[in-house]
């Protein structure tokens, strides 16, 4: 069973996920698109990504600027869940 990380580990995590910041229960990334359709696409991506993982980020879709913000809500805060997700955005945004 997933486990809450304490703010040791949450601290820790967060230094693997450079582009990613804390905000209380969640992390939260934003990525500036060269365009609309080019931020869609990865969003299309991402959705895969959280599909294959069982792991959901919440999307803020803004033009070309999208925020991810991950928590694991159904146990109300951050888990290795989360940064696991976030690692593979920061690879897919990496790969553009």
């Amino acid at each position: 069973m997933t486990q809450l990380l304490n703010d040791s580990a949450v601290e820790q995590a967060l230094g693997t996920v450079p582009e990613w910041q804390r905000d209380a229960a969640t992390i939260v990334r934003t990525a500036e698109l060269p365009s609309f359709p080019a931020a869609i696409e990865v969003v299309d991506r991402v959705a895969e990504l959280a599909e294959e993982a069982g792991h959901h980020p919440d999307i803020d879709i803004r033009w070309r600027t999208l925020t991810f913000r991950l928590s694991t809500h159904s146990l109300g805060g951050l888990t290795e869940a989360d940064f696991a997700l976030a690692r593979r955005i920061d690879e897919l945004l990496a790969a553009r």
